[in-house]
């Protein structure tokens, strides 16, 4: 999952921006493969990276942009005024499932029935520019991507060593299913060993009712 909101160094110059003046666009494949590499600035001006592994990082974000955006229904959403100030994008999860392959554990009903019948979203980044004013940004821009396509459920998973990331979802209303297994980067030919991830869920919209006190969400260990 892509860096959230950080505070800037002290010192350094905030870029003006008015939350008022933020707005959304969505983007098709095409302008997504021609604005790659403006993302991936955005990505690492966003990044909570250690200096010198900006580039690893960089290099890291358009490999996953690029596999993602070959999936059936990918789907980008930049937030802009004079420049990018976040984006979010994500695609449909496929009805068979095979995105939760690796969970640990029985997945929950309602989770499983909801993939069946297609109105599961996955979001697979959402990144902030550090200097916006608009603190609503990132909720804004994965409500209306699960809005645009009409899903019942979002679905993202956020490396359980990441406390940042995980407690801002958490903070959003997603819920922790629990952990899934994945490769750490699984575009390159030889993945490393597997990272433990945590499954979180959003529910949004009438066939989710009541299903947000389903889950029990649950601190990793």
């Amino acid at each position: 999952m892509a860096p959230l909101r950080r505070e800037p160094p002290r010192g350094e110059a905030s870029r003006p921006t008015s939350a008022h003046a933020v707005r959304l666009r969505r983007l098709n494949r095409w302008q997504a493969e021609t604005l790659r590499e403006d993302l991936a600035d955005l990505y690492v001006e966003s990044s909570r990276a250690q200096p010198g592994e900006e580039y690893r990082g960089r290099e890291t974000f358009l490999r996953r942009l690029t596999g993602d955006i070959r999936r059936a229904g990918f789907a980008l959403l930049i937030a802009e005024e004079t420049a990018f100030a976040g984006c979010a994008y994500g695609f449909p999860v496929p009805r068979e499932g095979t995105w939760w392959r690796g969970f640990d554990g029985t997945l929950p009903q309602s989770v499983e029935q909801l993939t069946a019948s297609g109105h599961v979203f996955a979001i697979t980044e959402i990144v902030v520019h550090p200097h916006t004013d608009d603190q609503d940004l990132a909720r804004r821009l994965q409500q209306r991507l699960l809005a645009d396509h009409h899903a019942s459920l979002g679905a993202t998973l956020v490396d359980q060593a990441d406390a940042l990331a995980y407690d801002a979802f958490l903070s959003w209303g997603w819920q922790d299913i629990g952990a899934m297994r994945r490769p750490s980067d699984p575009t390159v030919l030889r993945p490393s060993h597997p990272v433990l991830l945590r499954a979180l869920v959003l529910p949004f919209g009438p066939r989710t009712h009541g299903l947000a006190h389903e889950y029990r969400t649950q601190r990793p260990d």
